[in-house]
């Protein structure tokens, strides 16, 4: 019996299609986005939530009144609402496993509309690049945990590459005293007199001035439960291979002992060796001597 049959045991091949595409996955789908308005709203709140799609795909967004987060399969939302206390608030959060696993509630100080801007807009289901300033997003605990929350609503569907001429979609997010800088800006590539194009960056909108009100974060046995990855996934581990500051690349080999005597080396004529013993000074004159033979004196010649 499979994990899937003791939740619910499926009446109908559709039923069972249905719950195999909501069981865990090695690779997930694309995470989709609720965009909710409260019951008491401004004109703000209701112009914000409007201008938020055209950042995202458009496949990936779902708007509601209500929480449906098990119906429409999605693990990101964003919850507008106005009262006196807290005027003009975003509630951005995202699940794990259908429940609740961080929120972060921003109040908008400030905000530029869409189409207050003249200029043209990059096309629906652009993939942004995410542009982060500010040492706030690696210090502050919470700013870390806002930094991860956007990467994950603003970055799109995930694809294997991206030709230069659609990266035109710059999302720019700023931390400086205690607020949140969002600007949204159209890359343009003009003409530079050689090959490499000089870029320039123009204003699309919205804008956002956003202050941290209030935070629900998750616990860090939670956090890491959610960013767990499955075995398939993760990259083994090479044996005898490291790496140094520099990104250097070395390997470790071994080896049994070899004897340096019987290593072969550059043969050069000064190294070769000779053979039998090397002989002396004196005898190597000898030995170059030419052998003669001596001649007989002068015969008797009485003995004749």
């Amino acid at each position: 019996m499979t994990q899937l049959d003791n939740v619910t045991r499926p009446k109908s091949q559709r039923s069972k299609r249905f719950l195999e595409g909501r069981a865990p996955k090695i690779a997930e789908n694309v995470k989709n986005a609720m965009i909710m308005k409260g019951g008491n709203t401004s004109e703000t709140i209701t112009n914000a939530l409007k201008d938020l799609p055209p950042t995202l795909t458009r496949p990936s967004l779902l708007c509601f009144q209500e929480f449906f987060s098990k119906k429409t399969d999605c693990s990101l939302f964003v919850f507008g609402s106005h009262n006196k206390k807290r005027p003009n608030n975003l509630i951005f959060g995202r699940l794990f496993d259908f429940h609740v696993l961080d929120m972060m509630e921003l109040g908008i100080e400030k905000y530029t509309g869409l189409m207050d801007f003249k200029n043209s807009k990059c096309p629906e289901g652009t993939k942004p690049m995410l542009v982060f300033a500010g040492d706030a997003f690696d210090v502050d605990h919470e700013l870390r945990r806002l930094k991860s929350l956007f990467i994950d609503f603003f970055r799109g569907m995930a694809v294997p590459a991206v030709r230069l001429a659609g990266l035109e979609h710059i999302l720019h997010i700023t931390a400086l005293e205690d607020k949140i800088y969002l600007r949204s800006y159209r890359s343009l590539l003009k003409k530079s007199g050689c090959r490499t194009p000089r870029i320039e960056l123009e204003e699309i909108g919205p804008a956002f001035d956003f202050v941290v009100r209030r935070t629900h974060m998750a616990s860090e046995d939670l956090y890491k439960t959610a960013h767990r990855q499955p075995k398939v996934l993760k990259a083994g581990k090479k044996k005898n291979i490291s790496h140094d500051v520099f990104g250097t690349k070395f390997g470790r080999l071994h080896m049994q002992k070899q004897d340096l005597g019987k290593l072969q080396t550059r043969k050069m004529k000064g190294l070769r060796k000779r053979r039998g013993p090397v002989p002396a000074e004196g005898e190597e004159t000898e030995a170059k001597a030419p052998k003669t033979e001596s001649a007989d004196p002068d015969p008797d010649p009485t003995q004749s």
